[in-house]
Order: C-alpha cells, then sequence, then structure tokens
C-alpha cells in the first residue's frame, strides 16, 4: 500500500480529481441509487472571478491531508505514453498537478482541462524517461473537459495506444494510470472493473455556484484519486479505452468516472484542426490583469459592478495604472456595469488586440488608456 499525500510542491493542493467540485451522479442505465463524486479545485481553494471571463484562484497549503490509496505502482508497460502535468496557477498564487497521455511522437498531450485551468505554466514529465519539458495549450473544451497541450522541442516520444472501437462493458477489468495526489515518480496503478456505461454527472460547486453536466461516462470500480485525471484507463489489452476524469468522495468504495478515449480524440481533432465552436476554445483567452471584487466564492457577477480588488503585477492593467478599487467602467468601446459584463468585454477580444479601458479610482477620478491586451490562464 502506498501512502500519497494530497499536496504536490510546496504543499499546494491538486486540481484534480478528487476536490471541491460535487457531484450528483444520475445512474441512467443502473440503480436509481444517488452517491457524491467530485473533482477541481481543492476544498481549501480562496476562488475569485476574474476580468478575462473563468474561475481561478489560491490553493493554500493544508499539510495535514493526506489519502492512503491501495493502488500499486504502474508497471513499465502502463507508464509509456504518461505524463505529470504540474502548473502554475494564476501568476504564482497556486500550484497543481495531474495526468496526461501522449498523443504524437513530437508531444501533443491530452488530458482533462481542469487539469489545466487557471494555469498560467504549465510544466510536463514524460514518466518513462524522467524528462521534462514546458507545454502550451492548444485548445480545450471546458464543457466536456478536454484539453490539448503541446510541449516545446519534443520528437520521439512514446505514445499511448488507445482502443476507441471496442464495446465497454460491465464487468470487464479495467486498470486506472495516473498521478496519484501529484507526488510525481512511478505512476499509481488502480485496478478494478466498469462498474457501468453512458453514465452522466452533475457538477456543482460545493460553495454554490453554475451546474455543469458531463455525460457518457464509463464507470469503474477502481482506487482513482485526486492526481489520476487526465491520466489513461486501460483494458484488459493494454489498451487506453478512457480518460481518468472523477471519483467519488466520503464512500468507502471509490468509484471514478473517466471519459471514453472515442470521444476525448475526437474533441482532441477538433481542437487540432483549430476549429472553435460553442464549446470548443483554441489557444489562450485575452487577458486586462485585474481580479474582480465579490461577496463570496462564486457569488452572483451579473448584479456586481466592476470594482477591482486586486491588480497582477506585469499585465495590461498594471501597466495601465489601474488601482485596487477602481471600478471599470468600458473597455473597447463596451460600457461595462457588471464584472460579468467585464468578463464578457475581455473575452470578446484575443491577446495582443489593443483596447481603450476606462476606469473610475477609489477617489473617484476618471481615467482612459489604451492597452494591449495579455494572455490570460486557460478556464
Amino acid at each position: 500500500m502506498k501512502i500519497r499525500s494530497a499536496f504536490v510542491g510546496l504543499g499546494a493542493a491538486t486540481l484534480i480529481a478528487t476536490g471541491g467540485v460535487a457531484y450528483a451522479v444520475d445512474n441512467q442505465h443502473s440503480s436509481s441509487t444517488t452517491s457524491t463524486t467530485s473533482y477541481g479545485v481543492d476544498p481549501w481553494a480562496n476562488r475569485q472571478r476574474e476580468a478575462y471571463g473563468q474561475y481561478g484562484g489560491t490553493i493554500p497549503s493544508n499539510p495535514s491531508a493526506s489519502t492512503v490509496s491501495s493502488a500499486t505502482d504502474a508497471t513499465d508497460r502502463q507508464e509509456v505514453g504518461v505524463v505529470d502535468i504540474n502548473t502554475t496557477l494564476n501568476y504564482g498564487q497556486g500550484q497543481a498537478a495531474g495526468t496526461g497521455m501522449i498523443l504524437t511522437s513530437d508531444g501533443e498531450i491530452l488530458t482533462n482541462n481542469h487539469v489545466v485551468e487557471g494555469a498560467t505554466s504549465i510544466s510536463v514529465r514524460v514518466v518513462a524517461t524522467n524528462q521534462t519539458y514546458k507545454a502550451d495549450v492548444v485548445g480545450y473544451d471546458a464543457t466536456h473537459d478536454v484539453a490539448v497541450l503541446q510541449l516545446r522541442n519534443a520528437s520521439g516520444l512514446d505514445t499511448v495506444a488507445t482502443d476507441g472501437t471496442s464495446t465497454v462493458q460491465v464487468g470487464d477489468t479495467i486498470v486506472g494510470v495516473g498521478n496519484a495526489n501529484g507526488d510525481g515518480g512511478s505512476s499509481s496503478a488502480a485496478k478494478g472493473t466498469v462498474a457501468a456505461v453512458d453514465q452522466s454527472i452533475t457538477v456543482q460547486s460545493e460553495t454554490g455556484g453554475d451546474s455543469e453536466k458531463l455525460a457518457g461516462l464509463i464507470q469503474v470500480s477502481a482506487d482513482i484519486i485526486s492526481g489520476d485525471s487526465g491520466g489513461p484507463l486501460y483494458n484488459a489489452d493494454g489498451k487506453v479505452i478512457g480518460m481518468d476524469t472523477a471519483a467519488s468522495s466520503g464512500t468507502a468504495e471509490v468509484s471514478g468516472f473517466a471519459i471514453p478515449i472515442a470521444s476525448a480524440l475526437s474533441i482532441a481533432d477538433q481542437i487540432e484542426q483549430g476549429n472553435e465552436s460553442g464549446t470548443v476554445s483554441i489557444g489562450y483567452p485575452a487577458f486586462l490583469g485585474v481580479e474582480l471584487a465579490q461577496a463570496a466564492p462564486y457569488a452572483d457577477q451579473t448584479s456586481t459592478a466592476a470594482t477591482v480588488a486586486g491588480v497582477i503585477d506585469g499585465t495590461s492593467a498594471a501597466d495601465a495604472g489601474i488601482t485596487t478599487g477602481s471600478t471599470i467602467t468600458s473597455l473597447g468601446g463596451t460600457t461595462i456595469t457588471t464584472a460579468t459584463s467585464l468578463s464578457e468585454a475581455v473575452a470578446a477580444h484575443q491577446p495582443g488586440d489593443s483596447v481603450r479601458v476606462s476606469w473610475t479610482d477609489s477617489s473617484g477620478g476618471s481615467h482612459t488608456a489604451t492597452v494591449s491586451l495579455g494572455q490570460g490562464p486557460v478556464g
């Protein structure tokens, strides 16, 4: 039995399979029982909504937390094509870790969107060779929780072997492999069986906020835990049939959930081709560099003025002279009345766009400046 700390790096919590986002499971093809699963941000996270229109936040350490897993170390074969993903969040405010799979020899990586959500720097370690690369986000689909990364200056990498054509059936033997709790080193291997297929889970943050649904998932009885997100779910033939995405919490027996690999690869293909859609985004969003005041994490932004709670050093907002306590009143010709309208106005632009921004400072003085929008964290 391997004991894994629930933290990575300097005590920062992992942004992966078991965290502060609760799921109610709709067992459409089995019984009508309900359980809770989770992924996402660690429950100690202090999240603020920022002007680029997505959620990010600080993840403080909680060194007393740890997870004991019955998973064992993965075999050399199971580690082929597997990578550890380590991220810096929101310009140094936190750290996170997860897993990914190598799709091409030049370093295209498949992972969950929530593994890289809020990342301002991404480092990827190839488990089999211990080589580390910087990575960029090619694109992502937050709705279906899929992201594609590209390693810098990579070549000759071994890839995972996928099987998106075989039918997955209840009772099939599986192994979930990943960077359990972000501790690095050897990957973990959680053995189990398929418990159900075509499952839907509804995500709801523990502090409230919008719900989202992931559908068509493979449910497994296996010890999938925090850090495994984005890792391969293998069948008995050693082929990848799914991507580990979520796991139950607060229950004696763990239920894991994986996105079928055919579904994940279909979205990855759309990203690779650069085809944006209602759910798929290509590249990075534009970024102004302000954090917006709100009453509580995930508070309703539709009736809250775009009051600046903080300005990130080195961003266009800082360069323009916007200060904490200011209220943004317009951006790019759009009148700003709420935090939501600011998020939407920034999201309508691309990194590098030159826009005029107006604001009122805390003493009531009015200001206007032309800024070049930066590159923000992915959502």
